[in-house]
């Protein structure tokens, strides 16, 4: 039995990978939908038309939760096709001012459940099976009132492109999705005690747009994808400019945030 595994599948990114996946990836036998949200995952699963779905309402922290997806899949003699880790979420605001638990949960599932399920679910892989894990452009250089958020994702990023050269002599090819800022619910949670800079907005793009790129750079092996010149632009920004240059610069746009100058920038660029 061949199955896609995918993380954070009862809204965003997530969802938006099996519904793209669900209409073209005739050699897959079933969709193995992970969440939070029972509901949402029905609901998902609903909209699948081609491929029927094995729904896991489960906490990906949680070892006794993943020791049980491993028992599934040992059971059912299943082959790991694609794994795609999109289960996280990030906290906006300074960091004195977080709560603790929102920060730590930031690097539990970020970076320790996406580690944990990755090292579980390889044995189940075979060549020519695919990982794509959900990084951000925030891996490109450390972030402001977003501090913890960026560094869960330059580990992701870093960790993703390293464990992409170990796996290629079998045959295993792991893609790191770098989006910047995305038309999905994750703003709800991460503004709910900051704001990102105005600008990043200015840059918002659909997730329809960003799975679709990140599909194809996954089927040409690709160990990064990034989507839209801004962020490119971007991430050519962070490898040649001094981090410090721009940390000055992202401070000096955080003064302004609030100014009409952001407000008449979306008109002069219309």
């Amino acid at each position: 039995m061949n199955v896609i595994v995918i993380t954070g599948a009862s809204s965003g990114m997530g969802m938006e990978f099996a519904l793209q996946m669900d209409n073209y990836f005739t050699n897959i036998d079933q969709f193995w939908l992970i969440g939070r949200n029972q509901k949402r995952l029905d609901e998902v699963a609903q909209s699948l038309q081609f491929h029927p779905t094995m729904i896991l309402d489960m906490d990906i922290t949680e070892d006794t939760a993943l020791e049980e997806l491993e028992r599934e899949l040992t059971k059912r003699g299943a082959i790991v096709r694609m794994l795609i880790n999109c289960a996280g979420y990030g906290i906006m605001g300074e960091f004195a001012e977080q709560n603790r638990e929102d920060a730590l949960g930031m690097i539990r599932v970020n970076c320790e459940a996406l580690t944990n399920i990755t090292h579980r679910l390889l044995p189940y892989m075979k060549k020519g099976s695919r990982i794509i894990q959900l990084a951000s452009s925030a891996a490109f250089l450390p972030q402001p009132d977003f501090a913890v958020y960026a560094a869960t994702k330059s580990y992701v990023l870093s960790f993703s492109r390293a464990l992409g050269e170990e796996l290629k002599g079998r045959g295993i090819y792991v893609t790191s999705v770098c989006p910047g800022p995305v038309n999905t619910p994750f703003f709800e949670i991460a503004e709910k005690n900051g704001s990102t800079l105005s600008i990043k907005k200015l840059t918002m793009v659909e997730p329809e747009e960003v799975v679709a790129k990140a599909l194809r750079d996954s089927y040409y092996k690709r160990c990064m994808s990034v989507y839209s010149l801004p962020i490119l632009g971007f991430e050519m920004l962070a490898k040649y400019i001094p981090h410090g240059v721009i940390l000055r610069g992202m401070r000096a746009m955080k003064k302004l945030q609030d100014t009409e100058l952001l407000e008449i920038i979306p008109q002069m660029i219309r």
